[in-house]
């Protein structure tokens, strides 16, 4: 196959190239590099089935030849970036679902939306299936993201049924591993950047609101046997297990620095209080269930952070700030 995959310089859009590659497709990657780095496909850069295209996804698409699939990655996706960048991941969730949309119509392609856990809000149901509608707060400071993931979803559907677009849509839950940014402000990124310079971990609340932690390889394994599957509704793709933010740290203290300490900040407004997937879809549909044990993920993302600290790639993450006018 020949695909597009929007976001291609990200944390999981770059995984998601290596997939495609390593099963013979060719792949075109787009990016803006406002969240993302070539220094995520660098190892691509001598790869002939692999094309870089550095381009703004609100703006029209346009993409020579045949596709056979477009996989729509592209936004912001870490509290620090959507907090910093409002209007642009509303933007890229609006005009560029849009556009990637109209090219996957115009080259008669298959689509993949990527959705988010954040579509459920602060949840009134847990564990989180498919067909709950979620709890959001559409003016709160995380409503760029929610809502913004929402409307694609909306028009991702309506394309679907308006226009016979062949659609697939992955709600995808809290992923770590290898290529996380430093600074982007997700739990486990920050947690093990702090151990590692021997900063205090930043628990915002008491800890004991939970996430469910699926390794970067688990994810895209599922999210590849999506795009291969017939269905269009959404499917929940995350690891089912379920751990206290508490917990997390104090497992990362204990993998890297059991000295180090924790300090608690306020809870920012509208976190979730839980998160947790229920992935009966994705194991009666695509036969999918995470592989990977927190342990051994852990393992391999804390070396990789290493390796960035022996480059001086490693600097304090942001404290998470609320939005402008409630500071």
């Amino acid at each position: 196959m020949r695909i597009l995959i929007t976001g291609a310089a990200g944390f999981l859009g770059s995984h998601l190239t290596d997939r495609f590659l390593a099963d013979g497709h060719h792949v075109i990657g787009m990016d803006n590099l406002i969240t993302g780095s070539l220094d995520n496909i660098a190892h691509l850069e001598s790869e002939p089935r692999f094309d870089f295209v550095e381009h703004d996804v609100t703006e029209f698409i346009d993409v020579t030849g045949d596709l056979d699939g477009v996989l729509h990655f592209a936004s912001p996706a870490s509290p620090v970036d959507y907090l910093e960048l409002p209007i642009q991941t509303l933007k890229v969730g609006s005009l560029g679902t849009h556009n990637a949309l109209g090219l996957s119509l115009a080259k008669g392609a298959r689509f993949l939306l990527a959705s988010t856990s954040e579509v459920y809000g602060d949840p009134l149901v847990h564990p989180q299936p498919e067909t709950y509608w979620g709890n959001v707060n559409p003016i709160g400071p995380r409503g760029v993201y929610d809502e913004a993931k929402r409307f694609a979803e909306a028009m991702t559907t309506a394309y679907h049924r308006y226009h016979g677009v062949d659609t697939r849509i992955v709600r995808i839950f809290n992923t770590y591993g290898p290529r996380m940014r430093p600074g982007d402000g997700r739990v486990v990124s920050n947690f093990i950047v702090q151990a590692l310079l021997g900063i205090g971990l930043t628990v915002y609340g008491d800890g004991s609101q939970s996430r469910s932690f699926c390794y970067f390889a688990d994810e895209v394994e599922g999210i590849y046997r999506l795009f291969g599957s017939t269905e269009h509704q959404p499917v929940n793709i995350g690891n089912p297990n379920e751990y206290t933010v508490g917990q997390l740290a104090e497992r990362i203290r204990a993998m890297v620095d059991p000295n180090v300490g924790v300090r608690y900040l306020s809870l920012p407004t509208d976190d979730p209080k839980v998160r947790k997937p229920d992935i009966t879809r994705a194991r009666t549909i695509l036969g999918w269930e995470p592989a990977v044990a927190l342990d051994e993920g852990l393992t391999t993302t804390i070396a990789y952070f290493r390796s960035l600290q022996e480059h001086g790639g490693l600097k304090p993450p942001p404290v998470l700030t609320e939005a402008p006018e409630d500071r």
